[in-house]
């Protein structure tokens, strides 16, 4: 059974950081291509950052570049998001979600919330 939990969400500051992490349980971790979305209040999910199965590869969306950083340990089975110079919207409901190789299923972990102050 894949299981994805999120955690390190919680309150910082205009200009300050967060660490989210994602272990994955159930699942060959290697094998899975891992991503963060988010959802803020009243709008719809989008995405944020992508990494390929070995790290190699990461892809980001424009609103975050250069203040976020995604990366992953396989051998934790962990996926990392380094928020940096965060700001008020970068408030949101953040995903940890993976799709292993050769599938088109996506699986998700329930989110944890990141609130950003002025």
């Amino acid at each position: 059974q894949v299981q994805l939990v999120e955690s390190g969400g919680g309150l910082a500051q205009t200009g300050g950081s967060l660490r989210l992490s994602c272990v994955a349980s159930g699942v060959t971790f290697s094998r899975y291509s891992m991503a963060w979305f988010r959802q803020a209040p009243g709008k719809e999910g989008e995405f944020v950052a992508t990494i390929s199965l070995i790290g190699a590869n990461t892809s980001y969306a424009d609103s975050v570049k250069g203040r976020f950083t995604i990366s992953r340990d396989n051998a934790k089975n962990t996926l990392y998001l380094q928020m940096n110079t965060l700001k008020p919207e970068d408030t949101a409901v953040y995903y940890c979600t993976g799709v292993p190789f050769g599938s088109s299923q996506r699986f998700w972990g329930q989110g944890t919330q990141v609130t950003v102050s002025d």
